[in-house]
């Protein structure tokens, strides 16, 4: 793999399963392995890759609604003057950022984060991004950013260390299990008591964990984050894993390359996790322009628009399991 991201972080686990035998192999050869030719392909693929976001990147900017950031953009306490910072995470995935490149504009929360930019008044260049683990960014202490969005549900437990801005999305939770043959005894799977005796992995971090261990069972483990869980269900090492719908629809699409052979087998009724919300440093001077620009943008029905337009495929049409 070329960039081991969360856009093909799977591939990944099978190469670090064979990466001893691989070492082993090198070091008792006495012929130096040619790459040049890999590598060079890895690197025109980067640059097309690289061109192919600038482009889009132009293209939003050229569509982007505020041409100078407004005096009172400037006017607001950001961690650099006249910009404003956003985080998200390292890497952002779809649907939220599409290609791990927010610059561009493509994804959920990419939409949201320049349209409550565009809000607040601040133009194209002036929106700068950084990049966080989800962790770090939910602990005390001082921030290289203004803002950071990457699905962070709203907890009485966080609102303790950083502030929370309104909400823009409250997703459902979904199941996908492994359907690969021999180890598909779950793939059928139309109700929650069929799964009672799956091994099912969860995002630790997730506002939803201890949910769902009820509606399903302490067969649900915290298992780091999704890329954790997703990992071993790939390498077969669990049966399944719980996220969020969007991220479950997107994993075990075939065409993504996400899984090798998974199935989303349905949504957790009556599931919702914690709605998700911007998060500032704590006692940020910006916490209340920014609630309310998504207030206002949740009003004038811009948050809607742009749910239909990245979520839709991501959130209908899935089929719900029963109790």
């Amino acid at each position: 793999m070329a960039n081991l991201d969360r856009r093909n972080f799977l591939k990944a686990s099978v190469i670090t399963a064979g990466a001893g035998s691989a070492m082993v192999l090198a070091a008792c050869s006495n012929k130096t392995p040619q790459n040049s030719g890999s590598a060079a392909g890895s690197a025109a693929g980067s640059a097309s890759n690289d061109a192919a976001k600038a482009e889009k990147a132009a293209a939003f900017k050229a569509s982007y609604p505020v041409a100078t950031t407004t005096d009172e953009a400037k006017a607001l306490a950001t961690h650099e003057a006249g910009k404003l910072t956003i985080a998200t995470g390292e890497p952002a995935w779809p649907p939220y950022v599409m290609d791990d490149a927010p610059e561009t504009g493509e994804g959920f929360e990419a939409a949201v984060a320049y349209a409550v930019a565009a809000q607040l008044g601040f133009a194209y260049d002036d929106v700068v991004w950084v990049r966080t683990s989800f962790d770090n960014a939910i602990t005390p202490g001082d921030k290289d950013w203004d803002v950071n969005i990457q699905q962070f549900g709203i907890t009485e437990e966080r609102k303790a260390a950083v502030d929370f801005s309104s909400p823009y999305f409250t997703p459902t939770q979904s199941v996908v299990v492994d359907a690969a043959k021999d180890h598909d005894k779950f793939a059928k799977a139309t109700s929650l008591s069929e799964l009672k005796d799956a091994s099912i992995g969860m995002d630790a971090s997730s506002t939803a964990l201890a949910w769902t261990q009820e509606k399903i069972g302490n067969n649900v483990q915290p298992l780091g984050d999704t890329v954790d869980s997703a990992s071993q269900l790939n390498l077969h090492q669990i049966d399944g894993v719980v996220t969020d719908t969007p991220t479950a629809v997107y994993m075990a699409n075939p065409d993504n390359g996400e899984l090798d052979n998974a199935k989303l087998i349905g949504q957790i009724p009556g599931s919702k996790a914690e709605p998700l919300a911007f998060i500032l440093p704590k006692g940020s001077k910006l916490t209340a322009p920014v609630t309310a620009a998504v207030d206002a943008l949740t009003k004038d029905g811009k948050i809607e628009e742009l749910t239909k337009q990245w979520m839709a495929e991501y959130t209908t049409e899935i089929p719900t399991l029963s109790e």
